[in-house]
């Protein structure tokens, strides 16, 4: 606040004195102090000395008059009144006619009055227009000390005699009370009460003692008032009465206490603080500012009165060492002075008039009384201040000026690179009310009257000629009407008159370009900085926006406040459709919208709360620079545009919140700005609402990118086809229609080159009273069709009336609009048959050559219960089933009977089934009843009217009825065919009926048979029972395993006779195997290993229990045991298939492979190859197999000889002559030699004899493992000592790259040899199994098959 210091006064006269000074009232143009020299020093609001008043004597006292012209003082030693005029500076002194000292001088509040008291009680009423004085006599007995008058002209006053008085404007008593000490600071007030009974104010305050606050009512005399307060508060040492009967008291220790003086508050304190810490000199209130202002302890503190506890600044005086004294506002609030102990008076500027203006983005206001600050932050000028001559009461600016002034005279300052200096000073015909600048010219308005002229300091220099060629004062219309407003831009003068004119000039020839009559007088108006949109106010407050391009274009502001002071348009490039309008409290976003598919509109596009005392200056991107009363400016962001400090941080706002910013954004036309925040919050819902906004503005290509993005694929087709599009009347059209504004739609396409869109529009929307009346105005010839749409619309709301006659105008009689006109004749005939004319509808139905139509007709008659005619049009239509149906109703058996060939539904047979079998004639109802697939029925008729059972069993097995079942039991029944009694009542689901019937007739193991596997655990155990009781021990364990009980079935099984033995044991082993229990399975062990009746059971069955138990590896053991014994009693195939089927086991199960079952099947599968390749004339191939065979013959015991022979006879023939004679040799054996065959004994014997002991050399190749070359035929491989994988056509060991596998059972073969066996081969030599030479896969990779340690030693 120190920087607000206007000025300090002081003087030598004045030191170490206590100062009396007054302001000025109302204007506070001036300050009157006076010290304990002999003089009244008169100063102005900024510090300068205006006057110098002499006095004979020290002042006693001075005041204003109410309007602040006069100013009365009063002397010591005198007895004159000197009054001072402020306004022609001039000094006149007045006889009081008092010869004791006048103590007291005080003007009246609402007249001309002036009291003056004196030392000895006596008072004077002087009025200072009429010059008449009023002399009153003891009206005090000693010193009158203070007083106040009230608006009523009432004078209380307070005397040192310790008594308060209340006379009228003549001096006369009213009321007079004594108090209990001296009185000091009287004020008239109201109190604050219920009722104001008293008119005006009827209460006197006064300080008594400096302790007591005493209030005396004039309305009640009697009854006064003291209030006291508390000690430590100290003295009370001012106070002032505000708002609505509150008093605001300061107190000598630093106290400061509100009250309220209504009645049931008086006595408590409102608020209280202690607000100075040793002393307080002074309160003072300035009603103006709404503030209450303190001093003490060298510092003054201003309060808000809407809150007292809110102190808006504190200003410190610490070079005040003797302290403050007095403080006092001017009215006007502008200016606080306080007076301090030494002589000092501080003058500080408390409230700055809000004067300021703007060009373009270029700002001048007030900064101080005598400052004016000019500044343009958007293009990043530094702030300017200029010093001007005089207080401003207007402030213009233009691009290179800055004019302010007062009255009728304005000053002209310069801005630019170079600092500002005063241009001209101009004096103009009136009092200014408002001046506008632009870049060459100043307009002044002043008594309804515009004066323009040039600012340039050149047209000083110009010739009387030429000045009067650039000024120009303009009148209104004919001299009869008054100018009230008017405004300039850089090309154009826009004034208002009251007579409704609006005018525009150009200022290159000063002509009028167009005029503009509104309905009321125009009252202000804003141009846009291009001049192109006006805003005008008129004189009933509302708010317009015009168009100076279209003189009858005229837009009312919608919710245009009538308290709007002014408009500011924006002065961001891209947003130029944008102004707001501004009252005291509030801010109104308006926005523009030129081309949409309403036309030109203006939106309303939110409010913004605007701070106490700010004026708006400039708007720029939705930020609004407004004016403080402090002389400073601050920056408004409009809450409509705050979707600009929209980050991509979208995650802090809500979707409410960005709801609105779009809402906004798509408001003002930001498109760009909307587009980033559907980006940001990826909404469909946003998009949505962009997509529309697009349309309603006819931005057709953004529209487009906005629906591709939310992807509405319908929406970017339909727009993509508006493009090219030039008649924008024809596109607005369109563009309504897609946000259904259908109304403005057609309105649109009616004003557009293509009106018949709106008929298309019509008919698309099925609105078809519209469509009708569109096609007379625009296409007749689409009448019919339109009038047959609209039938089918008719139609289909049931008013048939109405759909009829539009049928009938629907026909064209036209033969290319056959397929039309059929359509109408079929609408014709069915509302024909609706209304009643049942004979014309249906004829026109039967003529019509659709099937469809007579079956609409048909449905129709036969809802109208018509159902003779209605079967016909069925009939007609072939429509069998219905007619046959509606005939059937008819209760026309006849009809029926010559349409059922062509029926197809199964209730009408079924209904002429019924009706056939009532007559009797059980052929023809069997036959309809299976039409009718009423298979139950055809049964019954069969039985027991046809007695055919063969075909109602063949139905029965056929269809698996259950009732039928029934029925056929029954009748077998009847014939005591118990099994297929039986049977049947089985296939019936009657399984208890048939266990019955078995067990009474012995037909248990038919019943068995028939039950299966459908049969419940419960029908199991029956059966089972049944053959326990009956000791039939097999059927018995069967049917125990069913049903679970594995205990009882193996006993069973165990019983069973050597008969079922082989069977028997199988099925035990099954059991044990379901079961898994141990008891169960050694029960079965011990069984067939004889200890339970010492006759051991072949190894087979414990090889199947083995496999049942997926004991894999005991199976195994037993399946080597079993194949042994296969081969020892000369079943090799036996005991190949039983190890190979055991060896897939284990290797599905993932179990090691024995060796010896590996070995065995090894040499067994060589022993069968030796057969296979004999046959195919390869006698190597059989050679080297049969050496394989013979060097294990051991495990041959039963075909030793026979092998040997053919090994010695392949030998030979192969050429192998030491291998054939080798095994000749261990034939020619004593063991062997009588069991040669005859026919080859002396052929081995001669071998014998004479030995050849020559050798085919056996082929070697590589070892699939490590490489290693070995003989083809050896299986073991003496480098790597892995066991060799074999080829399954060879038995020679597997080559790496000729792999290939069986498909079947996965077991290797060469692929070469493979293939050349499968050529005369059809299976595979290992499992047997069918198998071509395609399904043979050659194996690149045979990794995984080499696995060397997958045998079990």
């Amino acid at each position: 606040m120190e920087n607000y210091r206007i000025f300090t006064l002081t003087d030598k006269a004045w030191a170490g004195s206590s100062l009396h000074y007054k302001w000025q009232k109302t204007q506070g143009n001036y300050l009157a102090v006076a010290g304990n020299d002999k003089s009244v020093k008169v100063f102005d609001r900024h510090g300068q000395k205006w006057n110098d008043l002499s006095l004979p004597g020290r002042c006693v006292a001075m005041d204003w008059d109410k309007n602040g012209d006069i100013l009365a003082v009063i002397a010591e030693k005198s007895s004159f009144i000197y009054l001072w005029d402020a306004s022609v500076n001039k000094t006149t002194q007045i006889d009081s006619g008092m010869r004791d000292q006048m103590t007291f001088i005080l003007w009246a509040k609402a007249g001309p009055l002036l009291a003056v008291g004196t030392a000895k009680g006596n008072l004077l009423i002087y009025n200072q227009q009429t010059s008449r004085k009023i002399p009153v006599l003891g009206k005090h007995t000693k010193r009158i000390t203070c007083g106040c008058w009230s608006s009523q002209n009432l004078l209380a006053l307070g005397s040192d005699d310790r008594t308060l008085t209340i006379s009228n404007h003549e001096g006369d008593t009213i009321r007079q009370t004594t108090l209990r000490g001296e009185p000091a600071d009287v004020y008239f007030s109201v109190m604050k009460t219920d009722e104001r009974s008293s008119p005006g104010e009827s209460t006197v305050s006064v300080s008594v003692g400096k302790t007591i606050l005493f209030l005396f009512n004039l309305s009640d005399p009697e009854n006064p008032i003291e209030l006291a307060f508390q000690s430590r508060y100290g003295n009370i040492v001012s106070y002032c009465w505000y708002g609505d009967g509150y008093i605001l008291i300061g107190f000598s220790h630093g106290y400061f206490v509100v009250i309220s003086t209504h009645i049931r508050e008086i006595g408590q304190e409102l608020y209280q603080a202690h607000n100075h810490k040793d002393s307080l000199n002074s309160v003072a209130i300035s009603p103006a500012l709404n503030k209450a202002a303190s001093c003490g302890d060298n510092c003054i503190k201003i309060h808000e009165l809407s809150e007292l506890k809110d102190i808006s600044n504190i200003v410190h005086l610490d070079d005040e060492t003797k302290g403050l004294d007095q403080l006092s506002w001017t009215d006007d609030g502008q200016l606080l002075a306080v007076s301090t102990q030494r002589g000092t008076v501080h003058v500080f500027l408390t409230k700055l008039p809000i004067l300021g203006d703007s060009f373009g983005t270029r700002l001048a206001y007030l900064t101080s009384l005598l400052e004016v600050t000019v500044s343009n932050q958007v293009e990043g000028e530094s702030p300017v201040a200029i010093e001007v001559e005089v207080e401003p009461t207007f402030i213009a600016v233009g691009p290179f000026h800055v004019a302010v002034g007062m009255n009728n005279r304005a000053w002209f300052y310069t801005i630019g690179d170079r600092d500002p200096g005063v241009l001209k000073d101009v004096e103009y015909l009136g009092t200014i009310a408002s001046m506008c600048l632009n870049a060459d010219y100043a307009a002044a308005l002043f008594e309804g009257k515009v004066q323009v002229h040039m600012v340039s300091s050149l047209w000083m220099l110009c010739e009387d000629q030429e000045e009067k060629k650039q000024m120009r004062l303009f009148i209104g219309d004919d001299r009869k009407d008054r100018i009230l407003c008017h405004a300039l831009t850089n090309d154009f003068l826009y004034y208002g008159t009251d007579v409704r004119l609006f005018y525009f000039l150009f200022f290159t020839d000063w002509q009028t370009v167009s005029s503009y009559s509104h309905s009321v007088g125009v009252r202000k108006v804003f141009p846009d900085p291009n001049g192109t949109q006006l805003v005008i106010i008129d004189d009933k407050s509302g708010g317009f926006l015009h168009s100076p391009g279209n003189v009858n274009s005229c837009y009312e502001l919608p919710n245009f406040s009538p308290n709007v002071t002014g408009v500011l348009w924006e002065n961001w490039a891209s947003d130029r459709g944008v102004f707001v309008a501004y009252d005291d409290d509030k801010i109104y976003t308006y926005a523009l919208h030129k081309t949409t598919i309403y036309g030109t509109r203006v939106v309303l596009v939110g409010t913004t709360s605007l701070l106490y005392s700010q004026k708006p200056l400039l708007l720029h991107n939705g930020e609004l620079t407004c004016q403080t009363p402090s002389g400073k400016t601050s920056e408004v962001v409009l809450s409509t545009h705050s979707f600009l400090s929209h980050s991509s941080a979208t995650q802090t706002e809500s979707p409410q919140e960005l709801s609105k910013k779009l809402s906004q954004a798509l408001l003002l036309s930001r498109f760009p700005e909307a587009w980033n925040l559907c980006k940001s919050a990826a909404n469909e819902a946003f998009w949505a609402e962009m997509g529309k906004a697009c349309l309603v503005h006819m931005k057709v290509e953004l529209a487009i990118q906005v629906y591709r993005m939310s992807g509405n694929v319908g929406m970017v087709m339909s727009l993509q086809g508006l493009q090219g599009i030039e008649d924008r009347n024809l596109l607005a059209g369109h563009l309504a229609m897609f946000l259904n504004e259908y109304d403005l739609a057609q309105d649109l396409y009616l004003s557009s080159n293509c009106p018949i869109a709106a008929l298309e529009m019509r008919r698309d929307l099925l609105h078809w009273d519209s469509a009708l009346m569109l096609a007379k105005r625009l296409a007749e010839d689409q009448i019919p069709f339109i009038s047959k749409e609209y039938a089918v619309h008719l139609e289909f709301i049931g008013d048939y009336v109405n759909a009829l006659s539009h049928y009938e105008k629907g026909m064209t009689h036209n033969s290319k609009f056959s397929e039309h006109d059929e359509a109408c004749q079929a609408g014709l005939a069915r509302m024909s048959i609706r209304m009643g004319d049942i004979r014309r509808g249906a004829s026109q139905a039967i003529q019509h050559p659709s099937r469809v139509l007579k079956k609409e007709c048909g449905a129709i008659l036969e809802s109208m219960k018509q159902y003779s005619e209605a079967a016909q049009l069925y009939e007609k239509g072939h429509y069998y089933d219905k007619a046959a149906s509606v005939y059937i109703r008819c209760k026309n058996w006849a009809k029926v009977g010559e349409l059922l060939p062509h029926v197809s539904s199964p209730k009408i047979h079924l209904q002429y089934a019924k009706a056939k079998e009532m007559d009797g004639k059980y052929k023809e109802a069997a036959q309809a009843y299976e039409s009718a697939k009423d298979w139950d029925n055809v049964i019954r008729v069969l039985l027991d009217h046809l007695n055919n059972p063969e075909d109602a069993v063949r139905i029965v097995r056929e269809t698996q009825s259950v009732d039928g079942a029934k029925m056929v039991a029954r009748f077998f029944l009847r014939l005591n065919d118990y099994g297929s009694a039986i049977q049947f009542l089985v296939l019936s689901q009657c399984n208890d009926e048939a266990f019955q019937l078995a067990q009474q007739h012995g037909q248990m193991e038919v019943y068995a048979d028939i039950i299966g596997s459908e049969a419940t655990q419960e029908d199991y155990q029956s059966i089972a029972l049944y053959f326990e009781a009956e000791k039939k021990h097999l059927q018995a364990g069967k049917f125990f395993q069913k049903c679970g009980q594995y205990s009882r079935a193996l006993k069973h099984f165990l019983k069973c006779p050597n008969t079922d033995d082989s069977l028997a044991v199988e099925m035990a082993i099954e059991t044990v195997g379901q079961a898994k229990d141990m008891s169960l399975i050694s029960q079965l062990i011990d069984y067939l290993l004889g200890e339970s009746d010492g006759m051991p059971k072949d190894a087979k069955y414990l090889f199947r229990l083995y496999m049942a138990l997926q004991q894999y590896r005991e199976a195994a053991h037993t399946a080597i045991i079993i194949a042994r014994e296969e081969q020892c009693a000369g079943s090799y195939r036996n005991a190949h298939d039983v190890l190979f089927s055991m060896y897939t086991e284990l290797q599905a199960q993932k179990i090691k492979i024995p060796a010896e079952m590996a070995t065995n099947l090894m040499i067994l599968h060589s022993y069968l190859l030796v057969k296979i390749h004999v046959k195919r004339g390869d006698h190597l191939k059989g050679a080297r197999m049969l050496i394989r065979v013979s060097n294990n013959i051991s495990k041959f015991p039963a075909h030793i000889v026979p092998i040997l022979t053919s090994a010695v006879i392949e030998c030979n023939r192969a050429g192998l002559k030491n291998s054939a004679f080798s095994f000749a040799a261990m034939l020619m054996r004593p063991e062997y030699r009588n069991n040669i065959n005859p026919k080859y004994r002396k052929k081995i014997e001669a071998m014998v004899r004479r030995p050849d002991t020559s050798e085919l050399e056996e082929e070697t190749t590589p070892c699939p493992f490590c490489g290693f070359q070995l003989p083809q035929n050896e299986l073991l491989c003496i480098s790597c000592k892995n066991n060799l994988p074999y080829c399954i056509a060879t038995g020679r060991h597997m080559l790496k790259e000729d792999w290939s596998v069986c498909p079947h059972c996965e077991f290797p073969a060469l692929y070469s040899q493979f293939v050349l066996l499968l050529e005369t081969e059809s299976v595979c030599p290992m499992c047997s199994e069918s198998l071509s030479a395609k399904q043979v896969k050659k194996i690149s990779d045979c990794s995984s098959y080499l696995q060397p340690d997958e045998l079990e030693h």
